[in-house]
């Protein structure tokens, strides 16, 4: 299965609600960093990162070595959806403060913790706001 076929599983898997929201986020990512490496993260399936199980979709590749693991690829941002709502982390921020200064006020009803933006629903939020954020992150040692 290819890399955008499993994104599509992924998010036609959700609550039809859920599912339009991630369809238009994926749209608009890919809209404002056409060139980004799509990748497709499934850690339950991944026998090197067995403490963390959730599944993503992942935009652009940055290299890194965390928590004395090999290093290995890794997305530049990352989007994924649970019963609690959308979550979209922004991976090369090293000023884990600067989202919720930068952002926080703008962009509406969402929940902002050092790498991620978190919210309910796509209409909670300001789309133009998180777009800045997610194109500020992408651009970060680009």
């Amino acid at each position: 299965m290819t890399v955008q076929e499993q994104i599509s599983e992924y998010i036609n898997s959700h609550p039809e609600h859920q599912k339009a929201d991630l369809q238009e986020l994926h749209r608009i990512i890919l809209e404002l960093i056409p060139d980004c490496k799509l990748m497709f993260i499934d850690d339950e399936k991944n026998d090197e990162r067995p403490t963390f199980s959730h599944t993503r979709i992942g935009y652009g590749l940055r290299f890194t070595e965390d928590m004395a693991i090999i290093p290995q690829e890794y997305p530049k941002i990352e989007m994924d959806a649970s019963s609690y709502g959308i979550t979209i982390a922004i991976n090369e921020l090293h000023d884990k403060t600067y989202l919720m200064r930068t952002f926080g006020e703008k962009i509406g009803k969402a929940s902002i913790t050092g790498l991620f933006i978190k919210f309910k629903e796509l209409k909670d939020i300001n789309i133009e706001t998180l777009e800045a954020a997610i194109r500020y992150g992408y651009e970060q040692n680009s």
